[in-house]
Order: C-alpha cells, then structure tokens, then sequence
C-alpha cells in the first residue's frame, strides 16, 4: 500500500468513525424513547459499527505501514484481518438481535412515538448514505478489503433504518402488532447474510487467492507484447490489503546474452508497471524450451495469451 492509499483508507476509516459516534447517540435515545426493538436493533448494530470502525481505522493504519526487514511483503493483510473482526461482529449483533426480538415478540411489547423513531432513522439514512459514496470512492482508489468490509456493513445500515420506518409505521398507524418483532428476525438474518459475504474476500486475501480472471487476463495481455518474449508460464498471483502481488517465468531466445535478457526483463516490467502502477512484479529468465521441475503441474502451466505471436503494445 502507497502511502497516499494508507491516507485515503485512514480517512475513510476515520469518517465512519464519526458517523457510528453520532448515530449511537441519537439511536440510543430513540430506543428508549420508542420502546422499539427494531429501533435497539439497529442502535446495537450502530454501536458495534461503532467497535468494528475503530478496529478498521487501526487495521488500515498498521496495513500503510512500510514493509520491514520482519515483514518483507507489507502489514496488508491486516486489513483482512480487521475485516474477519468486523465479520464476526456483525455475526455476534445478527445473534443479540434476533434473541432480542423473539423476546419481543412473545411478550408483545407496545412501542411509542412513531414520528420521533422515524425521525431519527431518516437522519440515520441520509448520514449512512454519505458515508457509502465517501467509502466507495476510497474503494475505488485503493482498493481497500477493510474499508469495503465496512462498507457492506454500512449497506445493511439502509436496511436497517428503512425496517425501523416500516415497523414503526405499521405498529403504530396500521395497528400490525408483530411488525416490529417480525422486522428485527428479518433484520438479524439479514446481518447473518452481510457477515458471511463480507468475511469470502478476507479469507481470499489470507489464503492468498489468485486474482479474478479477468484481471489475471488484463496483466498477461500487457505482460505478453514483448516481441523478443517467447511465452510465460508459471505466473502467480496474489494480493495483500490494497497492494497486489505477481510473478511469472518468462521464456527468451537461447541465444540471447544475460545482459540482452535482463534488458528485455527490464522493458516487460516497466510496461507492466506503466499499466499496474501498484503491482509488485517478479520476473525468472528462462531460455526457450527449458523445463522446471516436470513433476510439480503448477509450474509449467502456459499462461501465454491465445493472441501471442502478433505481438501488440510494444
């Protein structure tokens, strides 16, 4: 991770620090005041948004740090590391919701102040709604595991809100007794769902999981244009926090001397690099026809492009 994107992941880390302050106070009012379990539901998930904020603003933070002789490839998988903690969170609030309101809904309790609850959930809303444009920008830019973690946490926020408005509305105006029970169930499964499609890509980043294909594709038709380039092989491909790491074999003439080799090693990674500014490359030399290791089949996987010969970008 660059420096300007440990900024940028900071600030967004910050921001929805902020937003999770705010929003716990004016919900835990609103709880009390309403008697709503829908309305205690989404102030128990504000204040663990509140906890999971803190751990992605420290996450993101110890992630920019630069490598070290103890960490040669970087602190970015504390990002994923963050965003699990963010998981199981979200995980403990789906289970404290949902035993909260089969609670209510057994003892069917009244709730009050209808105008007041959806008062503050429009508030909660519209605060929400602009900490997720801040955060997908940030996403876009750096590609942040953490900050998209809590992004979809803040998604299932506008959920959230909008089940509190509905089960206020019906409780109170349309006279729907188990609206509101009903509402914090839905909400709760709906929590489970978040947690368990915000904790894949965090898992990926730990288990270091190949890049989508399409992205493996885009860097190979880069990587490939070289003309004096024979084919690649043997490419591999991981990525840690919002930094990405590749490397590959790459065939040459024979002939060719070490000091030609290097230099067209050289051009391909500063090509590559032109494209996947963020992206750390290693390249292995190897003549045409050389075969490495013939029992282990990962490793001489041909990766080379179906247009390879034609020669296009350099």
């Amino acid at each position: 991770m660059t420096r300007s994107d440990g900024q940028l992941t900071s600030r967004a880390a910050l921001a929805s620090v902020c937003v999770a302050t705010g929003l716990l106070v004016l919900k835990a009012f609103a709880a009390w005041h309403t008697g709503s379990v829908a309305m205690l539901a989404s102030l128990a998930d504000s204040g663990l948004d509140l906890l999971a904020s803190l751990v992605t603003l420290y996450g993101v933070r110890l992630a920019a740090t630069p490598a070290d002789d103890d960490h040669r490839f970087g602190h970015g998988k504390a990002e994923a590391l963050a965003a699990l903690f963010q998981v199981a969170l979200i995980t403990a609030s789906a289970a404290g919701i949902a035993w909260r309101a089969i609670a209510s809904f057994r003892a069917a309790q009244p709730t009050a102040d209808a105008a007041f609850g959806i008062a503050v959930s429009i508030v909660a809303i519209l605060a929400t709604f602009a900490l997720l444009a801040y955060q997908r920008r940030i996403i876009r830019q750096t590609g942040s595991v953490a900050i998209r973690a809590d992004n979809i946490h803040y998604q299932s926020d506008l959920l959230l809100n909008l089940s509190v408005i509905a089960a206020l509305v019906l409780d109170q105006y349309l006279g729907f007794d188990g609206a509101d029970p009903i509402f914090g169930i839905a909400i709760a499964l709906w929590l489970a769902w978040g947690a368990f499609q915000a904790s894949s890509q965090a898992i990926d980043q730990l288990m270091d999981r190949e890049w989508p294909e399409a992205e493996r594709d885009a860097f190979l038709a880069v990587a490939a244009g070289h003309p004096e380039l024979r084919g690649i092989h043997d490419f591999r491909t991981r990525r840690s926090g919002s930094h990405d790491f590749a490397q590959f074999h790459m065939y040459v003439a024979r002939d060719m001397t070490v000091a030609d080799a290097h230099d067209v090693m050289d051009e391909v990674e500063a090509k590559i690099r032109g494209v996947f500014p963020k992206v750390e490359i290693l390249i292995h030399l190897d003549p045409d026809g050389h075969v490495d290791h013939p029992d282990n089949p990962l490793v001489e996987a041909d990766v080379t492009p179906p247009w390879f010969g034609k020669r296009p970008g350099f």
